[in-house]
């Protein structure tokens, strides 16, 4: 916390003066309160030690709580955490962090050793940790050491005390030792133990800790908790102090020398650490025990414990250039164990693919990796031991759709938006999934973030998924289907964060809650900024820049701008310009200025400016290609332009001929692309047929469908624009190819989300219809071709064995587009029973998950109200459900399917399901999250659709505050882009969210964040 200057000299003057110093002090404090503090009321009991009691007789609570909880005191006599002066301290409301503030810390704590004794009920903790002298003053400002002197009777201005973070509502501390003698001189400051320098001195310490926890109790699924009959651990960002005290932030990297677990060995036989098992054995009453240690230094976020009733299948792999022989284990219940395959042969790819393209080999004897279904991320890439949760590791073609294989959605980058293909939401690639998390052990695990700001770019996931997206592309043969795939997801749920009222830079300033900044913007646009770097210094240069950066940092935590520095050293380019994309929030736009050829000096002249929320130009690498417009051939290959400045003119110079530029190949650059032509649509058409590069012809067909929507929906006349639809969707749907993908992506109109970001006023309902008069156009112009297609792909995927190649994923993604389109001509009630007939026959002699569910969702959204219409729409939700036989992940696609189009009524009824629980994030997410997709009936006039989802989210909050926080992005991302009526209701319940009490820091920072 940060004081006015006018506060802290009135804090200077009352400690030089003692006699004036309450009055003083007081009206000091009153100026120093932070903006961002949500104050709460709290007994005066708050103050349990004598100078905070005497200070609590001076000034109000609310000033009091304004304080850091390291200055309010509390020195405990008891052993026990859950007195009532610390249970009063923990209903204070989160402070705001800010990366401008950070210290090193005082102490750190090099080497731990930790006991858990595991028992039903309750978990005994045990915790040695060696304390070396740090670096910093632990990032105590000057008035507040000031204050801190005053209070303590002018205590050591010198050294600061050791804080272990702890928390209040999960701890109960049993005991503490100081080098090996029971220790009572220390202070419980609300969720923190402080420990005083005096008693530390300047060597090594050794502090023992014994706490207890309740895991079956823990809803929040952070710290140690029980997923069904498993115990296991989720420490990222801020768990492991609900294990026990530590230093839990990610600069703190120790040597965790011996992990002990203790269970029942008949309920869990499998007892896994982070690292290499070093010791196992039996004890007393039927229990036993497991030893393990890892020898790398690392943070406490990446602690991972697991134990329970697993099964496993298991392999190796063989290292190089070492030949270190590396045991693969993947562990899952019983009834899952086949289909673990997929990810075992995954796993063995991403280690190949890292020693490949980066030289980087696994460091451990071990790699293991648990599937569980309680997770509120994705996976987590813990050292050695990921745990992931169930719906991104289980994949069997019957449970399985290829988004499940192949897809990334954005529940990865733990923001877990709804997307609009239903088969790509909450589900992602497997392959995709398993790189992610192994590529961490070297980019995350053994070079860290020094703090959760750096978490967005260099050193965490937006390298890493930069890494995971060019793995997936080499596994697809097909960079260009992969590219198109994740620029649709950066577009979409990414574009629209940042340009409403939760945009931040890929490198936050503050934070409240660091589990709300697993955002899109984090993982995909940093994944683009790591993309620009590739760009701009070539393949060759980006590998010089990874290598040193490895060299240098290796077993350190770092910053963003290490990561640039060494990509700078490495290739000896000045880089600062770049940088500004670290602090820039919003998407820039590039426009087209002017563009024309000069015959006399054939000279081409390409004029381009950017706009963004800088208020200096940034760095923005722009490919171009040159086509010649007479002939269509390419006269310039993919050229990169450095847009420096706010306008710029780039000159192309002996070019025999007038030449149409393709602009952003590749997609460059995560900005949007104005274009300035006298006939633009007809500019794109000749690029949709004729430019050489895969990313950009896609695109030009997508503005072609945009135009299309738009004018539909302003009521205007499409007929020109739908001409060169037509023209583009025949050769699409005439090509010759056996990249099927790519084929059925170049008649894929754009995702709804997609163009809600281009859109002032959001208007889903008509949008939606608007997209369908489209669609049903181009169905009724093709149907015989679209049929013949359907019907081809049909025979030709006849008796073959289900694959999950490149291919194959593409042919049945190109036959269940061309059934999308016969099932939108739904008019008549002839059509209707045409279309619900050939999607009740796909969705009866479906293999493959993917056929089944996409037949089923399209009887959901068929419209009409004749009896073999809903018969047959009946009939397959409940042949879909039962075929589940209590599949977890095939129900909640069942949930999934019915919430993003069905009623509220019966998103209601759905909720009171015996299937359903508000406890489990993937059901949760299932249901009331896909229900904030529904165009139609979440936006409902009256509001009640928004009003079901703030009901929803607030009972989430009481039991998963990461969950909400994710939840009521429903309506925080909404609302201020709505029409007044619908925005207003939605910020109605926004505000009733913000009056919650209590309220966790996660919902109530994004709710504050949503309302302004």
């Amino acid at each position: 916390m940060r004081f006015p200057p006018s506060a802290t000299a009135s804090l200077l003057l009352s400690l030089l003066s003692p006699s004036a110093a309450f009055s003083s002090t007081r009206r000091s404090l009153a100026l120093a309160r932070h903006a961002t503090f949500r104050h709460q009321f709290a007994p005066s009991s708050v103050c349990a030690s004598q100078s905070s009691i005497a200070f609590s007789n001076q000034c109000t609570k609310r000033e009091l709580l304004a304080l850091p909880l390291s200055l309010r005191g509390g020195t405990s006599s008891s052993s026990a955490l859950m007195s009532t002066a610390t249970t009063e301290e923990a209903m204070v409301a989160p402070r705001e962090i800010f990366r401008k503030d950070y210290k090193p810390l005082p102490y750190k704590v090099s080497n731990v050793e930790l006991s858990f004794d595991i028992r039903d009920g309750k978990t005994v903790v045990e915790s040695l940790l060696t304390v070396v002298p740090g670096e910093g003053d632990g990032g105590k400002f000057l008035c507040q050491l000031f204050f801190t002197a005053y209070m303590s009777n002018v205590h050591s201005l010198v050294k600061s005390d050791l804080i272990l973070d702890g928390e209040a509502a999960a701890l109960n501390l049993l005991s503490i030792q100081l080098n090996g003698k029971d220790f009572t001189d220390y202070k419980i400051a609300g969720d923190e133990l402080v420990i005083p320098a005096s008693a530390l001195g300047d060597g090594i310490s050794k502090i023992t800790t014994k706490v207890e926890i309740e895991p079956e109790k823990n809803t929040q699924l952070s710290g140690l908790y029980k997923s069904g009959a498993t115990y296991c651990t989720q420490c990222e960002a801020m768990g492991f102090r609900r294990i026990t005290f530590y230093p839990d932030r990610p600069d703190n990297m120790a040597v965790f020398d011996r992990v002990r677990i203790e269970a029942d060995k008949a309920s869990c036989p499998v007892l896994l650490g982070n690292g290499n098992k070093i010791e196992e054995g039996e004890t007393e009453d039927g229990r036993h025990y497991a030893v393990w240690q890892d020898p790398f230094p690392k943070p406490s976020y990446l602690f991972c414990t697991v134990a329970g009733n697993l099964e496993s299948i298991s392999s190796s792999y063989t290292t190089r250039p070492s030949g270190r022989k590396v045991h693969l284990e993947l562990f899952s219940e019983r009834e899952n164990i086949s289909k673990l395959g997929h990810a075992m042969e995954a796993l063995k790819k991403s280690m190949k693919w890292d020693e490949d393209e980066f030289g980087l080999e696994y460091d451990l004897d071990i790699y293991n990796i648990v599937a569980a279904n309680d997770v509120n991320m994705a996976a987590m890439e813990n050292k050695g031991l990921n745990l992931f949760n169930s719906a991104w590791i289980l994949a069997d073609p019957k449970i399985s759709n290829d988004a499940d294989y192949e897809q990334v959605s954005e529940l990865l980058y733990a923001i877990r938006n709804v997307k609009d293909e239903i088969s790509h939401s909450w589900l992602i690639q497997i392959e995709s999934v398993i790189g992610h998390e192994y590529f961490h052990n070297w980019t995350g695990n053994r070079v860290t973030c020094r703090d959760w700001f750096q978490v967005c770019l260099t050193l965490k996931e937006g390298l890493t998924v930069y890494r995971d997206q060019e793995f997936s592309g080499d596994m697809m043969n097909s960079h260009a289907v992969k590219r198109i795939e994740d620029v649709k997801s950066l577009r979409g749920p990414q574009f629209a964060e940042d340009s409403g009222p939760l945009s931040h830079p890929i490198r936050p300033e503050s934070y409240i809650s660091m589990d709300n900044f697993y955002t899109s913007t984090v993982y995909s646009k940093g994944a683009e900024v790591i993309r620009m770097y590739r760009t701009i210094l070539g393949k060759e240069g980006f590998r010089k820049g990874m290598d040193l950066y490895f060299e240098r940092h290796d077993g350190s935590a770092v910053t963003c701008d290490d990561f640039l520095s060494a990509m700078a050293d490495a290739n000896k380019v000045d880089l600062t310009q770049f940088a500004r994309w670290y602090s820039t929030n919003g998407t820039p736009t590039v426009t087209v200025d002017e563009s024309r050829y000069d015959a006399d000096t054939k000279t081409f002249y390409l004029t381009l400016s950017q706009k963004s929320n800088s208020d200096e130009p940034l760095h923005i690498p722009i490919a171009v290609g040159l086509l010649d417009r007479n002939s269509g051939k390419e006269v310039l290959p993919t050229t990169v332009l450095d847009l420096k400045e706010m306008r710029q003119t780039f000159e192309f110079s002996e070019i025999d001929g007038d030449v149409l530029p393709s602009i952003l190949r590749g997609f460059s650059a995560p900005v949007k692309l104005v274009g300035s032509s006298e006939d633009e649509e007809q500019d794109l058409a000749f690029l949709a047929s004729h430019d050489t590069d895969d990313f950009n012809r896609w695109e030009a067909v997508q503005k072609l469908y945009t135009n299309a929507i738009f004018q539909s929906l302003r009521g205007e006349d499409t007929s020109r624009t739908m001409n060169y639809i037509y023209e583009a969707f025949e050769r699409s749907l005439k090509l010759d190819t056996d990249d099927f993908s790519i084929q059925a992506y170049a008649m894929t109109l754009p995702t709804r989300s997609t163009l809600e970001g281009q859109m002032d006023v959001a208007d889903p309902v008509g949008l939606r219809h608007a997209g369908k008069e489209v669609m049903m156009s181009i169905a009724r112009r093709f149907n015989d071709q679209i049929r013949d297609k359907y019907t081809q792909l049909t025979s030709d995927m006849e008796g073959k064995d289900f694959a999950v190649d490149a291919q194959s994923i593409g042919q049945r993604r190109l036959r269940n587009l061309m059934l999308n389109y016969l099932c939108c001509v739904d008019e008549t009630e002839e059509e209707r029973e045409i279309a619900s007939k050939l999607a009740y026959d796909q969705f009866e002699a479906s293999y493959g998950m993917n056929d089944k569910q996409n037949a089923l969702l399209n009887l959901i959204m068929m419209t009409g109200e004749e009896e073999k219409v809903i018969s047959r729409r009946e009939s397959a939700i409940q042949i879909f459900y039962d075929d589940a036989k209590g599949d977890q992940l095939v129900i909640n696609k069942w949930f999934q399917l019915q919430a993003q189009e069905v009623t509220l009524d019966r998103v209601k009824a759905l909720s009171e399901h015996e299937d359903f629980s508000l406890e489990n994030p993937n059901r949760c997410r299932s249901l009331i999250g896909a229900f904030s997709a529904n165009n139609i009936h979440y936006h409902a006039e009256d509001g009640s659709g928004y009003q079901f989802l703030g009901e929803m989210v607030a009972k989430v909050d009481k039991l998963n505050p990461q969950l909400s926080s994710r939840l009521a992005g429903g309506l925080i991302k909404k609302w201020s882009r709505f029409p007044e009526k619908q925005g207003s209701l939605m910020k109605a319940e926004l505000e009733k969210l913000a009056r919650i009490d209590p309220i966790s820091p996660d919902l109530f920072e994004t709710v504050s964040r949503g309302l302004k």
